[in-house]
């Protein structure tokens, strides 16, 4: 009768375990299957970038999850999610769907933004790729100008960029 027992209390351990499991992953956006690349600092070693020398692009998607033989990649946002994806999102995702098949040899389907209270599939449609490749191009001729003009007047954008510490055009906040 003990071993019935102690048999019942181990799979209602078993079943809050899933639980919390499933739960946990519905919080982070993934999507089933199996998480190949993880950049995200509260999870311990950070990848190396994604890259493709042809496209001169770098880039380290938040996860990639394989899900059988595709690969997709997941970007999470910290913030509520707007009424439809912000188009610098929808641009990031793609570009890590072009990372992904130049790294692993498989096109993706699509990428997944996940903010903190939506979750959004990008299809990765032929008309995307294209868009995505003709604005990593006209991105890298401004970069090869000598000087690129602050392009808002946005204190906060400002302040959380990249580029402020050489920035000779930030806004004093």
């Amino acid at each position: 009768m003990i071993k019935l027992y102690l048999s019942l209390v181990l799979v209602m351990i078993a079943i809050v375990l899933f639980i919390l499991a499933a739960r946990q992953r519905r919080q982070t956006g993934l999507p089933s299957g199996k998480v190949i690349y993880i950049d995200t600092s509260k999870w311990g070693k950070v990848e190396k970038p994604l890259y493709d020398p042809k496209l001169r692009l770098t880039g380290k998607p938040d996860y990639l999850v394989r899900q059988g033989e595709h690969i997709v990649p997941v970007e999470v946002k910290s913030r509520r999610a707007p009424a439809s994806p912000h188009d610098s999102h929808i641009y990031q995702i793609a570009a890590y769907c072009l990372l992904v098949n130049h790294a692993y040899g498989v096109r993706p389907t699509h990428g997944i933004i996940h903010y903190s209270d939506k979750t959004f599939a990008i299809d990765f449609s032929g008309e995307l790729e294209q868009a995505v490749k003709k604005m990593i191009v006209e991105m890298q001729e401004r970069s090869s100008h000598t000087e690129v003009k602050r392009s808002h007047q946005d204190a906060k954008r400002c302040k959380h960029c990249g580029y402020r510490s050489v920035c000779d055009q930030a806004l004093r906040i």
